[in-house]
């Protein structure tokens, strides 16, 4: 008698198969234009691949090249000013320069423009003072052009710099920077014959982040009048109401993007780094003097001032001066729309960013790194890519959806998802969970496994182990995940804009929609809410690095670096 062979029984954590499924649907979006890419050339595409095409290349690439100039000139120089140097004002500056992140460049654009117009008062001053009578009798420079988008988007993105590089020259070996003053190199050929060359992957990573953020830019070029990817995608799906087009243009922006990030992880490829885990002791600064003293303390305040102190001042006299026409009944129902989705897609993103990170966790299987990788890939794909490649599947389902019901009951159900503002909390989950995800996951990345052994061992499943010990332990992971989703879907436009349903406006659309028409007062009060609650986590952010930097350091660091 033959023994009964066993049954192949193939067992499927729900851990697992939960984890699959947020995977594949936060990749549908990017899928769904990636596959445009193989799909038959139209007509219209033809004629936009000769008539705008090349302007969108040409001034992509320009102002790609602009902002990283100005990101590296200026988050390089001041994170080694503030980070190796002694000068009035260097404490404060360690926090300040961070703020102007919270500022969204278009925000700076209306704000600057409206400033610095011909009938403005910076202008108006000028002339009254010279005796100027006309445009002719003088030269100003002209904010709505490429120059003046790359100097606003500058302002706004630097800080994505000075933080990854403050953070690498904190990092960088004490011996190694004391051994080059030994050696009688000054602070310059210090800076440049060994901090800097340590610091290039940091750098990199930073400036690949605010090039991404440039890409991703509607506002600030629209409003400057620089045809880029964003804006034409924009135009031709609403003003050309020509879907595959704006599809195809999506797609080669996808391709943009692409390439960045194997640019920049290849400029870092054959860097390493080899460093212990406590924060080495920081080399005596060097002590700036007169006029260098000085300068350090104009190179830091002009970023601060122009980036943040400026702009908000101007928008709390706009909106003083006009609190009759901004402070409205209007005001409080875009405040409420935009707290709604902030709060849904917050709360949302942080669920899900739990799951995944916990599911690792239990199961670090590589399958599963590869699918959390693809479900946290949004973030570095543009807005308006994402808009695009979640309309196209949420309009077949309700279409499909739709006739079914009529062939079945007679009975239309319209536009449940793609009219509605399910498809925008999609589109955002998309492009923000990977920053919920990392705030999740560094946490748990500090809790000790041999909890979960003990947890384990007195009966309790994963789900109440995570629970019970976790989640109290990530309470400040937690809220850092909801913060940092919730300011950006407060202020991202591209998606929003294409996105959302009729007669349902956030408070970043109507800034836009404001200014657009040239009514900037009206714009001064949304404008105004959204810098300030961009200014939460970026203060947050600042005091928890200045409470790091004051942390002792009981082990030795050594760095090293390949080549």
């Amino acid at each position: 008698m033959h023994p009964k062979r066993p049954y192949l029984r193939l067992h499927l954590d729900p851990w697992m198969l939960i984890i699959s499924l947020i995977a594949l649907t936060m990749m549908v979006p990017v899928a769904m234009i990636g596959a445009s890419l193989f799909s038959p050339t139209s007509h219209s595409w033809l004629h936009l691949a000769r008539t705008v095409l090349p302007d969108y290349i040409t001034n992509s690439l320009l102002l790609m090249t602009g902002v990283g100039i100005g990101v590296l000139v200026l988050g390089v120089s001041t994170a080694w000013l503030v980070t190796s140097c002694q000068f009035p004002g260097r404490g404060w500056f360690e926090w300040l320069l961070l703020l102007p992140l919270a500022a969204p460049a278009y925000i700076l654009a209306y704000l600057y423009t409206d400033t610095l117009e011909y009938f403005g008062p910076v202008q108006t001053w000028l002339r009254a003072l010279f005796g100027w009578q006309r445009a002719t009798d003088y030269w100003f420079p002209n904010l709505r052009s490429l120059g003046g988008a790359i100097v606003l988007l500058s302002l706004s993105l630097y800080p994505y710099v000075y933080l990854l590089t403050r953070v690498a020259f904190l990092e960088q070996s004490t011996a190694t920077r004391e051994a080059s003053r030994s050696l009688g190199c000054s602070p310059w050929r210090s800076f440049w014959l060994v901090a800097l060359p340590l610091a290039r992957p940091a750098i990199a990573t930073g400036t690949a982040l605010a090039l991404m953020e440039t890409l991703n830019d509607f506002g600030t070029v629209a409003y400057c009048s620089v045809s880029t990817f964003t804006t034409g995608i924009y135009r031709t799906w609403f003003g050309l109401g020509d879907r595959p087009g704006a599809v195809q243009l999506a797609a080669v922006l996808l391709l943009f993007i692409a390439a960045l990030v194997v640019i920049e992880q290849r400029s870092r490829r054959q860097t390493r780094y080899y460093q212990s885990l406590a924060r080495p002791q920081a080399p005596s600064p060097y002590r700036l003097q007169g006029w260098r003293a000085g300068a350090a303390w104009l190179l830091c305040l002009a970023p601060v001032w122009l980036g943040l102190v400026l702009p908000v001042l101007l928008l709390v006299a706009m909106t003083l001066r006009n609190a009759s026409v901004t402070l409205n009944s209007s005001f409080l129902v875009l405040g409420r729309n935009s707290l709604l989705l902030a709060s849904m897609t917050a709360l949302l993103a942080m669920g899900l960013a739990l799951i995944l990170a916990y599911g690792l966790r239990l199961h670090p299987r590589a399958i599963l790194q590869l699918e959390v990788q693809v479900a946290t890939l949004g973030y570095a794909v543009p807005g308006a890519v994402i808009a695009v490649g979640t309309l196209i599947p949420l309009a077949s389902l309700d279409n499909g959806l739709d006739g079914w019901m009529r062939q079945s009951f007679g009975l239309s159900t319209g536009l449940l998802f793609s009219g509605t503002i399910v498809a925008l909390v999609i589109a955002y989950l998309v492009r923000f969970l990977a920053l919920a995800f990392g705030a999740i996951g560094a946490g748990l990345a500090k809790i000790r496994p041999s909890l979960d052994q003990a947890s384990r061992s007195l009966g309790q499943g994963p789900g109440q182990t995570l629970l019970a010990i976790h989640a109290p332990l990530l309470r400040g992971s937690l809220l850092t995940a909801v913060m940092a989703v919730f300011v950006d879907v407060m202020k991202e436009l591209p998606a929003t804009l294409i996105i959302r349903p009729f007669n349902f406006d956030t408070l970043a659309v109507k800034v836009y929609q404001y200014a657009a028409d040239e009514r900037l007062a009206e714009a001064a009060a949304p404008a105004l809410a959204i810098l300030l609650v961009g200014l939460l986590p970026v203060i947050w952010l600042s005091r928890e690095i200045a409470l790091a930097g004051k942390a002792p350091s009981h082990l030795p660091m050594s760095t090293q670096l390949d080549q």
